[in-house]
């Protein structure tokens, strides 16, 4: 039966006790972690937040009532002890920050019983992920989840403090607001007092933060959460939180200059991890061409290599087809791979056709010398040697090849690289290599509606020296845009802003945007620049992917309080479920025909 904790106020957390502590007289509360009883002693783990620290029942010391409850308590109920701090006298625990104490009980009240959960609590739990969604409130007591959000929250208040003593203000804006073309598809909130009418949910607080900056508040943050509804993936969620900031009369160098300090900043007060800087920056065709990626890891070698001009005169028709049709022919080197089974490269062909390849072509090169290849009976031994020594091959190394269009051959090469390094272990896990990204394409031509669409958004300022090109050659234009990337993984991005009234008119007339059309999305926006705009640039961040990556976590839902699954379903709370016919009437809302729920696995 639960008793009262009136009378008795905690004194420390669990872990907040030490050696310091010694003949102090204490009052902890917590979960039992586990209960042995020895016969005439009993000792009980207790656990909180702060860690675990452990009781000692003998009924001499605290008498036979208390000692009968120490004997009925169990794992996770809640009680509270009060006791006297005491150097251990059996074997310190060097695993526990607590190892070289223990509580010697006076008194203990059972403040709350317990069912047997349904998986232990436990760091590094085995249960399937599914089962410990479901029980959440359970999954969110094991020691390493609290750590990851007592760090969340550290770094979040760590950036707080930063970006408030830069002259930054915390300014809220709205979830409710009008649906804009962000990239994503939206979340939309049918309006009950505006029949047939619909809010979107923010993909981010864009808009909003461009009109800030045209309202004179020249320096603005906020900790914003944001919605897409797009596939989901382990760096992915439904809703998530950003880092948004957003500065006036600034250009580039000034973005970057205030967020390496705030990286470096958040970085070595989180984690105690000392960032050098500058951060090293790569232009965005440059990691296209090295790492086939625009987020690349830098952690470790294995570059592509273009072999387009080597194999241009060769007999090989899926290398000269790929040229014909302005493609390129690229590669990697996969360094002492030489030996690799066949079923093994086999496997790779299958990983690079997840990415668009039609193939993957290999060479191996024998410790003999000699060559093993899918393409040898096509080029001579002397074009073989050329693409070798081009490729930096030496006796014993792997090459692999793609080739097609380059944004395929990107793809490819890009992902099978990070492949390769995780199953060569060339991958330093307790590494942190940031690098920026910039000098984006401004624009990307859009096979389907056969036209060019903005790679960010369409407010995104070109750079200065390739203005020219927007009527001449739309693709060629870089953007004033970057991206801040960790590990491979993009923490954020942003750019500077378009706030010229020609630039942006032209721009909207690349994309194809009539001027109704663009004041039908936009016109709040348009309209608010019409009244002095100041030049403005920004940045979000991810603050979920950057928590992520600064635990070593393998997925953002270790890092989130109530994540969801795959499906955008909460497996604790059933969300999103059926709602009542009288809401749907308030609303105007008809559901033509219910489907089924797919079965997916988080």
């Amino acid at each position: 039966m639960a008793e009262s904790m009136k009378g008795l106020k905690r004194t420390h957390r669990c872990g907040e006790l030490s050696g310091s502590n010694v003949g102090e007289t204490v009052t902890v509360m917590g979960w039992v972690q586990k209960q042995r009883n020895k016969g005439g002693i009993i000792f009980v783990d207790l656990r909180d937040r702060s860690g675990l620290l452990q009781m000692i029942f003998e009924e001499s010391d605290c008498g036979a009532d208390n000692f009968a409850k120490a004997e009925k308590i169990r794992s996770e109920f809640v009680v509270a002890v009060v006791g006297t701090v005491e150097k251990r006298a059996g074997a310190v625990n060097e695993n526990l920050a607590t190892g070289d104490i223990e509580i010697r009980a006076k008194e203990i009240r059972i403040l709350s019983e317990a069912d047997t959960p349904p998986f232990p609590i436990e760091a590094d739990s085995k249960t399937k992920e599914e089962l410990r969604l479901k029980y959440r409130y359970l999954d969110l007591r094991r020691p390493d989840l609290q750590g990851n959000l007592i760090l969340r929250s550290n770094i979040t208040a760590s950036i707080r403090r930063f970006l408030t003593e830069e002259g930054f203000l915390e300014i809220e804006t709205p979830i409710l607001g009008k649906s804009t073309p962000e990239g994503a598809r939206d979340y939309l909130v049918p309006s009950r007092v505006h029949p047939g009418n619909f809010y979107g949910l923010p993909q981010s607080p864009q808009l909003f933060k461009q009109l800030l900056m045209c309202s004179g508040y020249d320096r603005y943050f906020q900790i914003a959460k944001c919605f897409r509804d797009e596939d989901l993936r382990a760096d992915r969620q439904p809703e998530f939180t950003q880092v948004d900031m957003e500065l006036s009369f600034v250009d580039v160098e000034d973005v970057i200059d205030v967020n390496e300090r705030l990286l470096k900043f958040v970085c070595k007060e989180a984690i105690g991890l000392e960032v050098s800087l500058p951060i090293p920056r790569i232009k965005w065709i440059d990691a296209m061409n090295r790492y086939g990626s625009d987020k690349p890891d830098t952690r470790f070698e294995m570059e592509l290599t273009d072999v387009s001009d080597v194999v241009s005169d060769c007999g090989f028709g899926v290398f000269t087809s790929a040229l014909e049709n302005e493609g390129s022919v690229r590669g990697i080197n996969a360094k002492g791979q030489g030996a690799m089974p066949r079923k093994k490269i086999d496997a790779l062909i299958d990983y690079a056709k997840g990415y668009g390849a039609k193939g993957l072509a290999y060479l191996c090169i024998e410790e003999d010398g000699s060559y093993k290849s899918s393409f040898a009976k096509f080029m001579t031994e002397e074009q073989l040697d050329t693409l070798v020594k081009a490729m930096g091959g030496e006796k014993g190394d792997l090459l692999l090849f793609a080739a097609d269009k380059n944004n395929i051959v990107w793809s490819v090469l890009g992902a099978l690289r990070i492949e390769l390094a995780k199953q060569m272990g060339l991958i330093d896990e307790n590494q942190f290599n940031f690098v920026w990204v910039t000098e984006f394409p401004l624009l990307e031509w859009d096979e389907e509606d056969k036209r060019f669409a903005a790679v960010h958004h369409p407010f995104t300022m070109p750079m200065d020296e390739d203005l020219s090109y927007l009527d001449s050659d739309p693709g060629r234009v870089r953007a004033k845009a970057y991206d801040i990337v960790l590990n491979g993984v993009e923490l954020g991005g942003g750019s500077v802003r378009i706030f010229q009234n020609d630039i942006q008119e032209k721009m909207f007339e690349v994309l194809g945007f009539e001027k109704e059309d663009a004041y039908n999305r936009f016109g709040f926006l348009l309209n608010a620049f019409k009244y002095g705009v100041p030049p403005h640039a920004g940045l979000a961040y991810g603050l979920d992917r950057l928590v992520m990556l600064l635990v070593k976590a393998d997925s953002i839902r270790d890092v989130m309080a109530f994540p969801k699954v795959k499906d955008a379903s909460c497996l604790l709370t059933n969300a999103p479920d059926v709602v009542d016919e009288v809401q749907l009437e308030e609303l105007g809302i008809a559901i033509s025909q219910k489907e089924e729920p797919v079965d997916v696995e988080a």
